[in-house]
């Protein structure tokens, strides 16, 4: 049990995970992370009506998974019992998954590589009052 909780409170570049915060990740999503991150960016600090309205009026395809993801923390943070009219997107953040690779045939016997780039999409909200 202590094995799959290992690194919840531990201290890294993305800070302590506290009780008054509620994140969603969406792993292995099937879009490049320098795309997505350009959505994310609008959102960050963002109160969580001001963002959903953000994303519901954002032309780009990525904003539907960003949308996806902040409405899956905003309902963890309901079932964790904190105030969900109090809540701003703390933490928005954008990392590279894994690539997957495939071969394309090409002329005279030659092969053009694709790669299908993958990323993980986290948020992080919570009241205002915390740092």
């Amino acid at each position: 049990m202590a094995v799959e909780n290992r690194d919840y409170y531990k201290e890294g570049e993305r800070g302590f995970k506290t009780p008054d915060e509620a994140r969603a990740i969406w792993r292995k999503a099937r879009m490049s992370a320098s795309k997505v991150r350009l959505v994310v960016d609008l959102i960050r600090g963002k109160h969580i009506e001001e963002a959903l309205a953000i994303l519901a009026n954002c032309p780009r395809k990525a904003a539907k998974l960003v949308e996806k993801v902040l409405k899956s923390a905003i309902a963890n943070a309901e079932q964790k019992g904190l105030d969900v009219d109090s809540l701003v997107v703390k933490k928005a953040y954008v990392d590279e998954g894994p690539t997957m690779k495939r071969v394309k045939p090409r002329a005279m016997g030659r092969a053009n590589m694709i790669r299908r780039r993958t990323c993980h999409i986290t948020v992080v909200v919570g009241t205002k009052e915390s740092k």
